[in-house]
């Protein structure tokens, strides 16, 4: 492996607990999805059962591919993540097309439509024209800009509150929803409806819904002690979420009718309202605020991780000022506020979600070949004495790559223009990191 020493690693303050690492994982995973999804999953499955199956499924997946990208996070505990990662397993060009598309596209997008959701669903309680909420999405961004850039450790307990709070709505729906003496549910409906297909596009559903898990990577060089720290959040963290989806789940069969699940756009507020009267559904608004809120946090904190590392190795645009650590706060100032400038224009022109589905297949690819790195890991590095390994190798990978590779498929044949355009967007990287490569005269 590289010796390559990332200075960033040592410059930017060790700030990140255990609890804010694992407020991160969770929050990241949980944003409005749950309370969005069920009811699709449930449509594809074809009966409760087979949903409850294509949850854990698809949590089995994510946690397969968590633990094998663990194992690399424990032997390159770099900031910057699976950017890091797969410079050092594939190669510069293969990290910097990752890391072009993250820090250009992926994140500010992904951020800008996190900030338009906490927006639109304010609404509920305030409403708001379409400028309006423009303008509050901005608002909220550039407090969670401010409050970053003072602190990591205030974005952290940002994290923290936001993850505790986003869990209220889910706790209290489980709670009930598991306590009600009906199952309206599950009444009716009985054995195994879904073929193979159905039952392949719940899986498909929940992973969606398990997405974002990885951006705690890119927080190792604010870590104290990552190579320990990251695989123990990581395991932890998506085994929690699985938990809840599934005990979420069983409480909306046990509040609501198949049909109302299944037809109703939001059967999170809809299993609300059923079990706690009128106010139910506020509540989980209010929850998916706050849910919308941590999201926004974490992602905003891990994406300006990236652009600062590409900083760090010099093979980025505007290097120098990417690089940057606050000499008095010791954040990363200048790459976060570069993330958030860019998902500001793209709040602005409306163009965050186009952005977003047109790199679902490549972001999957690289992703695909981060889990698959821990075969290449093996490969080049020797195991050290007391370091994490991922169990059950190499079954545990190879279900994480099926996942991966379920999804390239499923994208591939259902979006092929968008995907096509997404690989355009990528390479359209290759003359930049040339260029760079060219102006610092660094061998490939």
């Amino acid at each position: 492996m590289s010796n390559r020493q990332t200075p960033s690693s040592s410059e930017l303050k060790k700030s990140i607990t255990f609890l804010e690492a694992m407020a991160i994982v969770v929050g990241m995973i949980i944003g409005s999805g749950i309370f969005l999804k069920p009811g699709i999953v449930l449509a594809n499955a074809g009966s409760p059962w087979l949903s409850i199956l294509a949850w854990v499924a698809g949590g089995i997946i994510t946690l397969a591919s968590a633990l094998s990208v663990a194992e690399i996070a424990a032997a390159i505990p770099r900031a910057g993540g699976l950017y890091a990662y797969l410079e050092e397993l594939y190669g510069e060009t293969v990290g910097f097309l990752l890391g072009w598309v993250q820090a250009v596209i992926s994140y500010p997008a992904s951020v800008a439509a996190l900030a338009i959701a906490f927006a639109s669903y304010s609404g509920y309680f305030l409403p708001m024209n379409g400028m309006q909420q423009k303008m509050l999405a901005v608002g909220i961004l550039l407090f969670i800009l401010l409050m970053n850039v003072i602190s990591t450790k205030y974005g952290g307990f940002i994290q923290l509150l936001a993850t505790a709070g986003k869990l209220v709505p889910v706790v209290g729906i489980v709670a009930f929803g598991l306590l009600a003496g009906s199952q309206p549910g599950f009444a009716g409906v009985t054995g195994l409806s879904a073929g193979a297909a159905g039952f392949g596009a719940a899986i498909l559903g929940t992973l969606w819904a398990y997405d974002g898990w990885i951006g705690v990577t890119n927080m190792a060089g604010e870590m104290k002690n990552p190579a320990k720290t990251l695989p123990k959040v990581i395991l932890i963290g998506v085994s929690f979420v699985i938990v809840v989806y599934v005990l979420f789940n069983l409480a909306i069969f046990r509040a609501l009718p198949f049909e109302q699940i299944v037809s109703s756009p939001t059967p999170g507020a809809d299993a609300a309202e059923a079990l706690l009267g009128g106010g139910g559904g506020a509540f989980i608004t209010a929850g998916i605020i706050v849910s919308v809120l941590g999201a926004l946090n974490g992602y905003l904190m891990t994406a300006a991780r990236v652009p600062q590392a590409m900083g760090e190795r010099g093979i980025a645009p505007f290097s120098g000022f990417l690089r940057q650590i606050h000499p008095r706060f010791g954040t990363p100032a200048n790459a976060l506020i570069f993330q958030t400038a860019l998902a500001a224009v793209y709040i602005f022109s409306g163009t965050f979600n186009t952005l977003t589905d047109l790199l679902v297949f490549v972001l999957w690819i690289f992703f695909t070949a981060g889990v698959f790195g821990v075969f290449i890991l093996r490969r080049k590095v020797a195991s050290a004495a007391g370091r994490y390994r991922v169990p059950l190798y190499p079954i545990t990978p190879i279900v994480g790559i099926a996942g991966g590779l379920y999804i390239l498929v499923s994208t591939l044949l259902d979006s092929p223009v968008r995907s096509l355009i997404g690989i355009g967007i990528t390479l359209a990287g290759l003359p930049v990191f040339y260029l760079m490569k060219k102006r610092s005269g660094r061998a490939s």
